[in-house]
């Protein structure tokens, strides 16, 4: 997701609404010729608070088969059970392979060495959905202070991925722009996630466009750490108006996409190509997902 303050104001807000972690039930792909395309949902956020069901429905007409949400408040998904969201998804010939969930420090109880309740029951959500991966798009600033609290609550990304595999569910990670940005003993924060993280549990979703203004580049990571980027989220950056950079339709940026999705493809072992945009521009988001379905489909990767 992108690295602007709203988005930020808003990953703050359903973490603090009580949030959980959401995800595949389920085997997960490994092949890396396998492409899944599929839409976050947060790039049609007014729409759906709108009318969710009308707005799903143009989405599947416009072509697309996958979607990943990023509202998930007091177990529910855009306030449908998940059962219910779940038949909602199945008829409209949709699936929802990952959703966005951010875990908190306080979902994990450090005294009896266990997940919450409620982020069991998260993951128990996700599975239910069907999704393959439950992916959390934020690290809370009280969990990188320091080199060995960020350290150490990698250990718990590892738990998580333990315990989200019992489900079918692989947990996974969202980067920002402060991953990159950030060093806590010279090290990036983006680098202390790849380097204690255990691949086989906790899997990666890299967001091309929200690196960029921590200073990260897409074809370096990809090279940087072969293998590693299950999914990732599809996005061109312009210079913003409000902030240094926002995302824009496909191909319209100054970003590679082109060629990082080539990269992606033949090196990082990528299957879930999720596109991602938060700003438009002055056209409506529904247009802007149109047009970059379109563009996408016509990138040979």
């Amino acid at each position: 997701m992108n690295h602007n303050n709203s988005r930020r104001k808003f990953l703050q807000a359903t973490a603090l609404a009580g949030t959980a972690l959401l995800i595949p039930d389920a085997l997960w792909a490994s092949k890396s010729s396998q492409k899944n395309i599929g839409l976050q949902l947060y790039s049609v956020r007014d729409d759906m608070k709108k009318d969710p069901l009308a707005t799903l429905k143009a989405v599947a007409e416009m072509g697309y088969k996958n979607v990943e949400h990023a509202n998930y408040i007091n177990h529910k998904f855009y306030g449908y059970e998940p059962k219910e969201f779940r038949k909602i998804i199945d008829d409209l010939g949709l699936s929802m392979r990952s959703g966005h969930v951010v875990m908190k420090g306080e979902d994990w109880d450090a005294t009896k060495q266990d997940f919450t309740d409620s982020w069991k029951q998260t993951v128990e959500d996700a599975a239910i959905l069907g999704q393959k991966y439950l992916i959390s798009p934020w690290l809370d600033i009280s969990l990188r202070r320091n080199f060995e609290d960020c350290k150490r609550f990698m250990d718990v990304f590892n738990k998580a991925g333990e315990l989200s595999l019992k489900s079918g569910v692989k947990f996974g990670y969202h980067n920002h722009d402060f991953e990159f940005s950030l060093r806590l003993t010279s090290v990036k924060v983006y680098d202390i996630i790849m380097q204690y993280t255990d691949p086989k549990l906790v899997c990666q979703q890299l967001d091309i466009g929200n690196m960029y203004g921590g200073g990260g580049r897409p074809m370096e990571l990809l090279k940087q750490y072969p293998g590693r980027f299950e999914l990732m989220h599809v996005k061109d950056e312009v210079k913003g108006e409000h902030e240094p950079w926002e995302s824009s339709m496909l191909g319209k940026g100054i970003m590679n996409v082109a060629e990082v999705l080539k990269e992606a493809a033949k090196t990082a072992g990528t299957t879930e190509y999720i596109i991602e945009q938060e700003s438009y521009q002055g056209h409506t988001p529904l247009e802007s997902m149109k047009y970059d379905l379109e563009w996408i489909k016509k990138v040979k990767f």
